[in-house]
């Protein structure tokens, strides 16, 4: 079952003094954030200003924060945004989606465990799968057949070794 609200970030700092501040993006691409339009911090709908990207973080402007004491007090908030509000490529899923799923082999339908993490890698992610032993995956399609949020499962191509 997907989220309803995914935590995609925190506010780290102000940046300027005009109310602008920096979001560190987690497990997302601060590009892809530009275009969301509501942001939730304290459970509080906020609909940006101005977003644009600076060195991997968002710089944004909310409604009514103006100067810098009003972007202070941000600071250190995480920030969320709903599901449906994002669309990413096919294939492509926040780690929070994938945390949960049932890992089955692919060939087999043998359940393997459960992935309970996801490892960001400069190539591509690595899932951590926990069953009656703890291995790690690949996230490439050699190793990942299909992932079924429906179903709450994520098939695995078992090679020799694996686990």
């Amino acid at each position: 079952m997907r989220p309803e609200f995914l935590e995609i970030g925190t506010i780290v700092n102000t940046h300027g003094v005009r109310g602008e501040m920096k979001l560190a993006p987690r497990d997302v691409d601060a590009a892809l954030l530009r275009g969301v339009k509501a942001l939730y911090i304290d459970g509080r709908a906020y609909r940006p200003v101005s977003a644009r990207v600076h060195k991997d973080c968002l710089l944004l402007t909310l409604p009514e924060v103006t100067d810098l004491d009003g972007a202070l007090a941000f600071k250190g908030k995480a920030v969320s945004i709903r599901r449906e509000d994002v669309s990413l490529p096919e294939g492509v899923y926040f780690p929070a989606e994938l945390i949960g799923l049932s890992a089955v082999d692919a060939e087999s339908g043998a359940a393997l465990g459960t992935l309970v993490q996801v490892l960001p890698y400069p190539a591509h992610d690595v899932y951590v799968i926990r069953g009656e032993k703890e291995f790690m995956v690949p996230a490439v399609p050699a190793f990942i057949q299909a992932v079924d949020l429906e179903r709450e499962t994520i098939q695995i191509h078992v090679w020799e070794g694996l686990i």
